[in-house]
């Protein structure tokens, strides 16, 4: 096992230090659940990957487990799913690529220690993916890359890592070197380890074969590689080698340097070596930021903070699971833990494991897992439980909707069963809910068009509530911060403007870029702002 450790902290205990808490982060359709079902294979964790595109259940992926993206071949909420490979215990949680539900992701990447970038081989860098490498550079976030659909034609491997450097100014080193593109793609020299990967067409749920060599120059190579790509293969490492720089642990787990890795995950090639990756070089769970300190991996008492909560993973019951990160300490099941916004005690009687929307009851977890906690609506996004002390975790952030539209029932008599439904989205954290100061009904925020979709479908089959969504006269939201008698004087001379969110605080709703002007020059004790920071 690795000492994961800088030198001035001490070293974790064996059981926290085999963690590796990561996140897949990229644009649509790079592969990334595809990725995470070979993630569970090779660990042991199911017998048969899904596909996302595929006939019958042969398409049944694990961490797709909602109606909408089982019908649509997307993942619409970030899944969590623990199981062991090898020596470790991998926590990874897959998250959604689309762009419009990118909150979900961005609070997801404050509950991980590393980030996996996927990478389409024949697109690069596309849209989404610089967006949530922004997420993860404000959080120094180690991040390794994997270079997926090596097995279609793509671009030259030097411009995708040039492409790489230069959007996103970060220092790229190839951990392995593709041999081959597209119909002649037979497999990887990995370049950490000197050996030879091929991969096998046949059977793409069986692991690559290695063959061990010693450098470049033995006469095994040529056994296995033709002669035409094993001249370009020794070409292309030498230049790489002059070119690019050496692997370096300690740049990697700053954030500077990112190793990069070419496969085809749906070959099930490279996977493994990814893994092995994550395994040896990754981060053990890291300190997390939180008031008045700094919580650490290594300290005795359990502290841990909801980063996410889903409704209604199981509809007959009407549950709704809020997903934890321990920060630190053992916990062990029954154990009483502070509920720190409420400072009530709660007995954690039936705490689970994931593997997506499969559960099983977690007798005991560690600094650096990820359970989750079924509850009745106790527990939000941001929520602190401690063994008794009063921290609070910081940033995990929550935005302003950029689409705004009034929601109301279809059929009138029963706008209180909407009033609940909405809440415990608004909770959940998939949308935001406001309740103007003037007049029926809500208004509902989100950050993509796709979220009003969702929203609609799950409000239906989860609640049995036909809804409409209709065009509202606001276009953006802001929270109103300043001194108690300055926001009240504000909120009656603004009537028509004002709403609360579900936590009962001020918001303004805007139509122009006007009206915040207006406040900025008209109100100059009142702040508008675009984000609120979930801690209570």
């Amino acid at each position: 096992m690795l000492d994961t450790a800088p030198k001035n902290r001490p070293a974790l205990p064996p059981e926290i230090a085999r963690r590796r808490t990561f996140a897949i982060i990229s644009h649509p359709d790079a592969g990334k659940t595809t990725l995470t079902e070979k993630f569970l294979l090779f660990g042991g964790a199911i017998q048969m990957a899904g596909q996302v595109r595929a006939k019958g259940e042969a398409r049944r992926t694990r961490s797709d487990f909602m109606q909408m993206e089982k019908d649509r071949g997307i993942s619409v909420s970030a899944s969590a799913m623990s199981f062991d490979y090898k020596a470790w215990r991998f926590n990874l949680v897959d998250t959604p690529g689309h762009s419009d539900f990118s909150e979900d992701t961005y609070r997801t990447l404050t509950a991980v220690d590393a980030a996996i970038m996927v990478i389409d081989g024949a697109k690069g860098v596309e849209s989404q993916t610089r967006k949530l490498f922004e997420v993860c550079r404000l959080r120094d976030l180690p991040i390794l890359t994997f270079c997926n659909k090596m097995d279609r034609e793509g671009r030259d491997t030097f411009e995708i890592i040039d492409e790489i450097q230069q959007n996103l100014a970060i220092d790229v080193t190839p951990a392995s070197w593709p041999i081959g593109m597209g119909r002649d793609f037979v497999g990887c020299y990995d370049i950490l380890h000197d050996r030879l990967e091929l991969m096998d067409r046949a059977d793409r749920n069986r692991v690559a074969e290695s063959i061990k060599i010693a450098g470049l120059d033995d006469p095994k190579l040529a056994q296995h590689v033709p002669a035409d790509l094993l001249a370009q293969l020794r070409e292309e490492l030498e230049m790489a080698r002059e070119l690019l720089p050496a692997f370096d642990r300690a740049a990697f787990l700053e954030g500077s340097m990112t190793p990069i890795w070419f496969g085809s995950a749906i070959n099930s090639f490279g996977v493994k070596e990814l893994m092995d990756g994550i395994a040896e070089y990754g981060p053990g769970p890291q300190v997390q930021p939180a008031e008045p300190r700094q919580v650490a991996p290594e300290e005795d008492r359990v502290a841990g903070f909801v980063f996410k909560v889903q409704a209604n993973m199981d509809p007959k019951h009407r549950d709704r699971v809020a997903f934890v990160r321990l920060a630190s300490g053992h916990f062990q099941r029954g154990m009483k833990l502070t509920h720190v916004r409420s400072k009530k005690p709660m007995a954690i009687s039936n705490p689970v494991l994931f593997l997506a929307s499969d559960r099983e009851l977690a007798e005991e977890a560690w600094a650096g897992d990820i359970i989750g906690i079924p509850n009745h609506g106790q527990l939000r996004i941001g929520d602190a439980l401690t063994e008794g002390e009063g921290l609070r975790f910081t940033g995990i952030p929550s935005f302003a909707p950029e689409l705004l539209q009034t929601c109301r029932a279809g059929d009138p008599m029963k706008a209180k069963h909407l009033d609940k439904a909405l809440m415990q989205f608004a909770e959940e954290g998939a949308a935001k809910v406001f309740k103007p100061m003037i007049g029926s009904g809500f208004v509902v925020g989100v950050v993509g068009a796709l979220q009003f979709e969702v929203l609609a479908s799950r409000i239906e089959l989860e609640y049995g509530l036909p809804v409409r969504f209709e065009s509202s006269q606001f276009t953006s939201a802001r929270w109103v911060h300043g001194p108690k008698e300055a926001v009240e004087k504000f909120s009656q001379a603004n009537k028509q403007h004002m709403a609360a969110d579900n936590d009962g605080d001020p918001v303004y709703l805007t139509r122009l870029q006007w009206d915040i002007d207006r406040v900025a020059r008209d109100y100059p004790d009142i702040r508008l702002s675009a984000t609120k920071e979930l801690m209570v």
